[in-house]
């Protein structure tokens, strides 16, 4: 009887491990509700694991779920207007990571590209993430945690398609004559005050500029020039998130200056759904523990 109550503790102990480091990973789910194809790219942050894929095709109305480790950093965009040459290599009109290839193989994306980027199990324990515009613009893009446990957990982008509005300096044009994409000011211009470097490479230095201010406008919660901290930066605890491509805005959208909703308030399901596993382990070993000895 004693050998069977050390078994059971011992399961009940595995099982908590074993529950304790699913949990402790995140589910990245990426969603294109756009109406043409999206080719998204990944790259994992310097001193971090490479996901199992680093880039692949989503068609309109597709989804692709990626386990993520814990601690994982990195930056994820679409790519668009992709297509392969007569010599099989294959490149994209905006977001192109340069590796001939679907896989971008830890390669980044040449701007202009809309950037979800994010830091997990940072500091305190929390998940740092941001959509960025600081490299400039191709793509509406949200980023939704869920069932996230700690911080704000508030969701993030650019719901705003800024192509057609984008000042002619900026513009990315297709050979069709369309513009597809929307430059930085550093990008365009190559000036120190739009990038954010030399003499102008701190906050007290490096201010807003009409240019960043253009997608600050459209786009309030995202990244627009690189110390845009103060609006542009979330925190969450133990989420899976969602990273959404031309997601449909909500009706409240323009009535409140492109601002997104917050989230919904996270369930804690799945943690639920493990405790009661323990709990029931538990009770059994209790219960063994009340039977009439032989």
């Amino acid at each position: 009887m004693a050998s069977l109550v050390v078994f059971i503790t011992l399961v009940s102990i595995s099982l908590l491990h074993i529950l304790s480091g699913v949990y402790s990973a995140s589910t990245f789910t990426i969603v294109n509700k756009c109406g043409y194809t999206v080719w998204p790219g990944i790259l994992s942050g310097a001193g971090t694991a490479e996901l199992p894929t680093t880039g692949f095709t989503l068609q309109p109305g597709e989804s692709n779920m990626l386990a993520v480790p814990t601690s994982w950093s990195g930056r994820l965009w679409g790519r668009t207007l992709c297509a392969q040459d007569s010599t099989g290599g294959f490149s994209c009109v905006t977001g192109d990571c340069g590796s001939s290839t679907i896989e971008c193989a830890g390669r980044g994306a040449a701007p202009p590209a809309t950037l979800a980027e994010f830091t997990l199990n940072g500091a305190n324990g929390l998940d740092f993430y941001d959509v960025s515009l600081v490299d400039g613009y191709n793509l509406p893009m949200t980023v939704v945690p869920q069932g996230g446990t700690g911080g704000m957990c508030n969701t993030t982008g650019c719901v705003v398609d800024m192509n057609g509005a984008c000042p002619t300096e900026l513009k990315v044009m297709s050979a069709g004559n369309e513009s597809v994409a929307c430059k930085s000011a550093c990008e365009a211009f190559g000036d120190p005050q739009y990038c954010c470097s030399g003499a102008y490479a701190s906050p007290a230095t490096c201010k807003p500029s009409s240019y960043s201010e253009f997608f600050k406008s459209a786009c309030p919660l995202a990244y627009s020039y690189a110390y845009d901290d103060g609006t542009s930066t979330f925190t969450c605890a133990s989420a899976d998130y969602v990273v959404t491509f031309c997601p449909q805005p909500a009706s409240s959208v323009k009535s409140t200056n492109g601002q997104i909703p917050l989230s919904a308030d996270p369930s804690a399901g799945t943690r639920d759904t493990s405790a009661n596993l323990i709990g029931a382990v538990m009770a059994v070993a209790a219960a063994i523990l009340t039977l009439p000895k032989h």
